[in-house]
């Protein structure tokens, strides 16, 4: 199941909807979500891991992406300074995101639910994240 909410406070994705039905995509877009469908690389650099947790960084300059990647544990995000993203997920919507130093958002996934999108940084500075992936979630971890 291919879902694009908030898994704990079930709210819909932040940000602002700029596009469904896959309005925009590209096809190398398209290839890449294909092809990157079960990457379980949520981040760019894998910080640190234990057999509770996976600590990710995410570091983006301004026009750089990150590739489509999949979210199966339950994971938080917090974002080291404010940035702008735009993001596309699995279920063909595109929307713009903006960022507060400090921001943080928790998200929770039952058995086989997953969240895959990618991420670009559509700002002017520097967009860093840090996540944390819960590795006793109930899903199994995707093998890196």
């Amino acid at each position: 199941m291919t879902s694009t909410r908030d898994f704990l406070t079930d709210a819909p994705l932040a940000g602002t909807l700029v596009g469904t039905d896959f309005e925009g995509w590209s096809d190398d877009l398209r290839a890449e979500f294909a092809e990157h469908a079960h990457d379980g690389h949520v981040g760019s650099r894998l910080l640190s891991e234990n057999d509770r947790v996976r600590v990710w960084e995410i570091r983006l300059a301004p026009g750089q992406r990150w590739h489509a990647h999949r979210h199966v544990l339950d994971y938080f995000w917090t974002a080291v300074n404010p940035g702008r993203s735009r993001q596309h997920t699995a279920d063909g919507t595109t929307r713009e995101v903006s960022y507060g130093a400090g921001e943080t958002r928790h998200f929770h996934f039952a058995a086989g639910e997953f969240l895959l999108h990618d991420i670009e940084n559509v700002g002017e500075t520097e967009l860093v994240f840090t996540t944390v992936e819960h590795l006793d979630s109930a899903n199994r971890a995707l093998p890196l």
